[in-house]
């Protein structure tokens, strides 16, 4: 197993836009974006999929507009985000 690259209560950004796979939960499927690129967020868990243990996951709570509340937790993959805000393609 590959270690972890974030910790709980690291502020890490979205590198991409996050997409609705039909996973997240009380968001329907046609509604696609769940993040944009570049949106802030602090790490709350993280873990590995039961599917595939080598792949780490993490719940991270992104701001709903910059400074805004932070919403729910969102499942997304290490290669989704970024710590630095300039690396994010957006």
């Amino acid at each position: 197993m590959s270690t972890v690259q974030y910790e709980i209560g690291d502020m890490v950004y979205a590198a991409e836009d996050i997409l609705n796979d039909g996973t997240m939960p009380g968001i329907d499927e046609e509604e696609g974006l769940i993040v944009a690129a570049g949106a802030r967020g602090v790490v709350v868990q993280f873990g590995h999929s039961e599917f595939d243990p080598s792949k780490e996951i993490y719940l991270v709570r992104f701001e709903s507009e910059p400074g805004g509340d932070l919403g729910n937790p969102v499942g997304v993959l290490p290669d989704e985000l970024t710590q630095e805000p300039a690396a994010v393609d957006a």
